[in-house]
């Protein structure tokens, strides 16, 4: 069984348990490991997802299988991308699975609740940034119907980046 259910305030720590969690396997070796973890700590921290969940643009939801939480994602609505022209578009910043749920098409059921949810929401497109070298990503979300619109080089610190797509779906 499958469900999917709106995060709030109280489910910051699990949050960033959860983000840590699903996010080494799929950046962990981007960098080294004192530039990874630093930024773990500056994005992943409980204090910033109690901001971010107090912001009705934010939106985060926990996908479940079998009443155990599998991933969850993070849409931000009304976030324009100077790559593109649209208006009124979300920005996914986030999609993760935990490992063990990998192959069970959980992230397509994940990423199709939120392509509705930004239709609900009188979105006209969803964009997002992938790391180059993350092909399974990059095949997923072409599958599901996204083109890439531009490069990005996503900041991992003051002075270094990565690699990424600006990919974009339009509804």
């Amino acid at each position: 069984m499958i469900k999917i259910v709106k995060t709030t305030v109280k489910d910051a720590f699990l949050l960033s348990k959860l983000s840590v969690e699903t996010f080494l396997p799929a950046h962990g070796h981007a960098a080294s490991k004192e530039i990874i973890y630093n930024y773990i700590a500056n994005n992943f921290n409980e204090e910033n997802f109690v901001k971010e969940l107090s912001n009705p643009n934010y939106q985060y939801h926990l996908i479940y299988y079998k009443n155990e939480i599998a991933g969850f994602s993070k849409v931000i609505f009304n976030t324009e991308n100077e790559n593109l022209e649209h208006k009124n578009v979300t920005k996914m910043e986030r999609l993760y699975l935990k490992k063990e749920f990998y192959n069970l098409k959980l992230g397509k059921e994940l990423m199709d609740f939120n392509i509705k949810l930004c239709k609900e929401n009188k979105q006209s497109g969803v964009w997002l940034y992938v790391w180059v070298e993350n092909h399974k990503a990059i095949n997923f979300y072409k599958k599901v119907g996204f083109t890439q619109a531009a490069t990005y080089n996503f900041p991992l610190t003051k002075t270094e980046t990565r690699p990424n797509y600006v990919l974009y779906l339009e509804f």
